[in-house]
């Protein structure tokens, strides 16, 4: 194996052995041999789009089955071997349905894996290991960085299509980037710069997409008080980003007598009216993914695992844990689209909170409640009133500070740079980078919070339309504006926003807490030059930078 796709890669440089997120060497094999598949896919379904050929299913599953292979979502071996399956299956049955013979095909790619058995593509990988890319290494990294990139668009797409919202095009941009280095076409470094923005479009797409799914479904979320304390009574805990299954467990639990808890980037799902307006709907609990194994042995009730941030379940409460959607863990028990009975009844035969135990958990934050649900909509629906405590002096700045938590040392530097922003500025911030300092009273200015959580990581669409609102009204270019972005990576959404807001022509954003092993000195000069991304320094260093 060899994976370098997330900040905690092995030494900085990639894992090789077994990942530091806990998946096993055949697992990661597995998914390089998926990927690969992947494109083969891809291949053949422009073709028949070409013919005027498309299947609904095969859009979704190209997505899904790279989905699966992001970080922290599927370790499950016979889970992705199926989904391997499924995909050749999937390319066999669309190259029928356009008379093409894919063992008479010219193309070693479009032919992968007709006829062969498991084994026989397991022994296969080291050729599609992400090593093999591009002999040369400045090449290698951006198709790389378009890769990761692409996994994070699979993901949004994924969620968005599960709510109903997609895009044919949208769907034939992502196999044309997914054939991208596989198409025979020779591409120069700066060919591939641009494929690596080309997907940061995508990824803006991908979010327009999934922003108007969750509206449409649940309406626009608004400035909502989430409470941190739990109530007596018996508990579920729902984490991931899944609002669809949120949903339906809410349904199937009203009357139940069981409370609904959020955990990690579930927090802002408090702020939708469709959501919230279930009484059951509790409040949330502990804070990013990677305090999982902290948090999770005190929650008296199941946990159920939506869309990614698994980890390896501790002891202490692996026998409470369920996985739905595309996670998998194996021996973790799997919920298939909704059926939650199984967790129901675990939760019931659970002791739930007392208000002993509620107590003790509320002692654990600075306060009792957070504000969530400062998205586009809202922020926009105050917007003159921003405008005018900026031209009045009582704004001077506005900090974007939000991205993906994790657990390597260095990353305390988000909360004390939030911490020491000054009393006249405003922090917005997003994804679960958020739980450093999202329990923090920063106080207010003319009324509007200092603190302001525009949502999940997807939601930085909406953090980007309220720029560009900003922008507008001030007769400036973003760039222009009195904005900083500081952000924080760990896994491949991160990777696939970054490329957004680069496609923009966003600058001057500063990176942590290390940089991604993936990029070579010659691809991050290139950034630097270009873009004026940094890595962050001390927080000290970086306000007295930005404020000067």
């Amino acid at each position: 194996m060899f994976c370098n796709q997330c900040e905690q890669t092995a030494f900085g440089t990639g894992c090789t052995k077994i990942g530091v997120c806990g998946k096993q060497g055949e697992v990661s094999d597995l998914m390089d041999v998926l990927v690969y598949a992947i494109r083969s896919l891809s291949s053949v379904a422009l073709q028949a789009r070409e013919k005027g050929v498309r299947d609904k299913h095969v859009d979704h599953l190209a997505v899904k089955a790279l989905f699966s292979t992001l970080t922290n979502v599927n370790f499950d071996k016979k889970a992705l071997e199926h989904l391997l399956q499924r995909v050749i299956k999937s390319k066999q049955i669309l190259a029928d349905k356009i008379g093409k013979d894919l063992l008479k095909s010219n193309s070693e790619l479009e032919a992968f894996g007709i006829g062969k058995s498991m084994p026989e593509l397991e022994k296969d990988a080291a050729r599609h290991s992400i090593q093999s890319f591009s002999p040369d290494a400045d090449i290698n990294s951006l198709m790389q960085t378009a890769l990761f990139g692409l996994k994070g668009v699979a993901a949004y797409t994924d969620h968005a299509a599960i709510l109903g919202v997609e895009s044919e095009e949208h769907y034939t941009n992502f196999y044309k980037a997914m054939l991208a280095g596989f198409d025979g076409k020779k591409r120069d470094l700066q060919a591939w710069v641009g494929e690596a923005l080309n997907v940061g479009s995508l990824n803006l797409k991908a979010m327009e997409l999934l922003d108007e799914a969750n509206t449409k479904t649940y309406g626009h979320p608004a400035p909502t008080m989430v409470s941190l304390k739990p109530r007596p009574g018996k508990a579920i805990l729902v984490t991931g980003h899944d609002l669809k299954d949120l949903y339906r467990l809410l349904v199937q639990t009203e009357g139940k007598g069981i409370n609904i808890y959020t955990h990690g980037e579930m927090l802002p799902a408090h702020a939708y009216p469709k959501l919230k307006a279930f009484s059951h709907f509790a409040g949330h609990f502990g804070t990013a993914w990677q305090n999982q194994a902290k948090e999770l042995p005190f929650f008296p009730g199941p946990v159920l695992f939506t869309t990614n941030c698994i980890q390896r379940p501790a002891e202490s409460y692996a026998h409470n844990v369920f996985t739905t959607g595309l996670v998998g863990w194996p021996g973790v028990p799997h919920l298939q689209d909704g059926e939650f009975g199984p967790l129901i009844a675990k939760a019931q035969s659970m002791p739930g909170f007392t208000k002993e135990t509620a107590e003790a958990e509320v002692k654990k934050h600075e306060n009792e409640s957070v504000f969530t649900g400062f998205a586009h909509n809202a922020v926009m629906a105050v917007a003159g009133k921003v405008v005018g405590a900026v031209k009045n002096g009582y704004i001077k700045h506005f900090f974007l500070v939000g991205g993906c938590d994790g657990a390597r040392p260095g990353r305390n530097y988000y909360t004390e740079f939030v911490e020491n922003t000054p009393p006249d500025t405003i922090v917005l911030t997003l994804a679960c980078g958020k739980f450093r300092f999202f329990d923090k009273n920063l106080g207010s200015i003319e009324g509007l919070p200092r603190l302001m959580d525009v949502g999940q990581c997807n939601d930085a669409y909406s953090a980007v339309k309220i720029a560009l609102a900003l922008a507008d009204a001030f007769g400036c270019g973003v760039n222009d504006l009195p904005l900083s972005l500081v952000l924080s990576w760990y896994e491949q959404k991160a990777v696939a926003v970054l490329l957004a807001l680069l496609s923009l022509g966003i600058k001057n954003m500063r990176l942590g807490p290390t940089l991604p092993a993936f990029l070579t000195p010659n691809v991050l000069n290139y950034l630097v030059q270009n873009y004026n991304i940094a890595p962050i320094s001390t927080p000290e260093q970086d306000l007295k930078a930005i404020l000067h």
